[in-house]
């Protein structure tokens, strides 16, 4: 692809979030080296977020007890914005001491989910927000804040969740001093009618504050409801390499989209990513290595790049290129 494109060249953020979402889930931990490497070669393909992983109780997820460590690693590579989740004020202040760039914290719109997930209600979680707020602005840190709305599609514990009340949840959180708020199918309930209302009324709500796209193949409606969210103005979407992942506190929450496959279809629609394919291909080797027999899901990797296949950035050149022969410039 070239040299790296600039922040200003990038149509479309995608997020990973594997080394966390995804590790949290497994019975197995890998190696703290492992990890390192593991990001390391995703940020060379180009990922310029990765959620590296999660400050809680290392008694609850052993999976996570190396967060530090691995914030430590992460936080050395230029360029990466890393990012790493804290279920409360006491994960946050870990996270703090850490270096970490942006705190990510949990709140569900489903009371079942919530209680479940954090042992709080979605009241007490945004309370919990507040209070990291506080402490971000107390400390002079430039740490941003974010919050991805879990179970806001459905929850597989309670069923239906309201609407408005996620919506509700959103202007809370937004007035407690959150940066960027998103949409979360933890559970793989969404469909494209509903992800498009859905963000419409969030922008609409928030504005600005709207962010991120959090979807889950469970049923295969993953990229189906990435592109319905593209059409309503989202621009950050999470992805974990693999398709490994899921939350372990919601039963059936199987199935993150794969980084792979959401890459490929943004390039192909003429979105630039910034992420080079093959060098994210190869990154999955750290995976089959680290996490041997474990399930590594991904079509395009499997089945490979088309032989038609162009990256976004050379369509625009070409375009571009183009325009200029003949003539046609900007007014």
């Amino acid at each position: 692809m070239g040299e790296r494109l600039d922040e200003q060249q990038i149509d479309v953020i995608v997020s990973e979030v594997g080394p966390r979402d995804g590790l949290q889930s497994l019975h197995r931990t890998m190696p703290t080296e492992a990890k390192v490497r593991w990001i390391e070669a995703l940020a060379a393909a180009g990922l310029r977020e990765i959620e590296v992983g999660s400050f809680v109780s290392p008694k609850l997820l052993p999976q996570m007890a190396d967060a530090a460590e691995v914030v430590a690693a992460a936080t050395k590579i230029a360029g990466l914005k890393v990012l790493a989740l804290a279920p409360n004020l006491k994960g946050a202040e870990r996270a703090l001491a850490s270096g970490v760039h942006v705190i990510s914290m949990p709140v569900s719109a489903s009371r079942a989910h919530s209680m479940s997930n954090v042992h709080m209600s979605p009241e007490d979680a945004v309370e919990q927000v507040r209070q990291v707020r506080a402490l971000i602005d107390e400390q002079g840190s430039v740490t941003g804040l974010e919050v991805g709305i879990s179970t806001a599609f459905g929850c597989s514990i309670q069923g239906d969740v309201d609407e408005d009340y996620v919506m509700q949840l959103a202007r809370m959180l937004a007035d407690a001093g959150v940066d960027s708020i998103g949409l979360s199918d933890s559970v793989g309930y969404a469909n494209p009618t509903q992800v498009k209302r859905m963000f419409t009324r969030l922008r609409a709500e928030i504005g600005e504050k709207a962010g991120a796209g959090h979807f889950h193949n469970t049923r295969g409606q993953g990229l189906a409801n990435v592109v319905a969210a593209l059409e309503v103005g989202v621009t950050t979407f999470d992805a974990s390499q693999g398709g490994i992942g899921g939350c372990p506190y919601a039963p059936g929450a199987t199935g993150n989209i794969v980084t792979e496959d959401l890459v490929f279809l943004l390039e192909s629609m003429g979105l630039r990513t910034g992420i080079d394919l093959e060098k994210l291909f190869a990154a999955r080797a750290i995976l089959h290595e680290a996490l041997p027999g474990e399930s590594i899901y991904g079509h395009t990797p499997e089945a490979g790049l088309p032989k038609n296949f162009v990256y976004a950035r050379e369509r625009k050149e070409v375009s571009r290129e183009a325009k200029e022969e003949s003539g046609v410039t900007r007014v």
